[in-house]
């Protein structure tokens, strides 16, 4: 079910919700103040942090801001605060959901579930973003690429060439589906671009382009990536 940190200095409430979500098959790992939910969230890697605003020593909010810096963990506050400006500063910070005491055990387990689907959504949707070839690896969502830890420039036309080699990885691409969604209908004709540029691509990308690992070509029929 994955692990849970529970952020808050009553005992009661955490008590009651590491009995209930452990009753759920949670991993369930608690903090009393900020400064031990920053160090389990680093050293503990939880699936989802609930996470009380009013810690002995420190803001809620700095907290979550402080997590925002370098993780994407979901982040579910429960809290007292009930006015506007909290829930929206909370948000705001880089919160997922906001929860207000005194709460329904039935509802945050709700949007518990809620926000765990969300984030693996998330990060299934990231990893169809990468592509790695074990020689370089390109995220599609940020249009970025890396050789070696490197990272390389592209132009964007290399680029518009690989984006639909790598979108559509291990099958096939037709000369005029590669014509078509980078330079447009209007120059089907025009496969010397091809040439041109899948060449490119090797120099740039090819542990040897003379003879293409990842790059392939498929005589008289178009390009793989694989």
């Amino acid at each position: 079910m994955g692990k849970i940190l529970v952020v808050d200095d009553d005992p009661q409430i955490t008590r009651a919700l590491r009995i209930n979500l452990a009753t759920r098959g949670y991993d369930v790992a608690t903090a009393h103040d900020g400064a031990t939910a920053l160090r389990e969230t680093a050293g503990g890697k939880p699936d989802l942090i609930v996470l009380d605003l009013c810690l002995p020593d420190t803001d809620g909010i700095d907290v979550i801001t402080a997590i925002r810096g370098w993780s994407r963990t979901p982040i579910l506050v429960l809290s007292a605060r009930r006015d506007p400006h909290s829930k929206v500063a909370a948000l705001d910070a880089g919160a997922d959901d906001y929860v207000t005491k005194p709460f329904g055990m039935d509802e945050l387990l709700a949007r518990i579930r809620a926000a765990t689907r969300r984030s693996a959504a998330v990060a299934a949707l990231a990893q169809q973003a990468l592509v790695d070839t074990g020689t370089f690896t390109v995220d599609l969502t940020a249009k970025r690429i890396w050789r070696d830890s490197v990272e390389l420039h592209l132009t964007p036309t290399e680029w518009g060439v690989l984006d639909v080699l790598a979108r559509n990885r291990g099958r096939l691409v037709s000369q005029r589906v590669l014509l078509d969604e980078v330079w447009g209908p209007g120059h089907r004709a025009d496969g010397h671009y091809l040439r041109v540029y899948i060449g490119q691509l090797r120099r740039k990308l090819e542990p040897e382009p003379a003879r293409p690992r990842h790059l392939i070509t498929e005589p008289g029929m178009g390009y793989r990536l694989v």
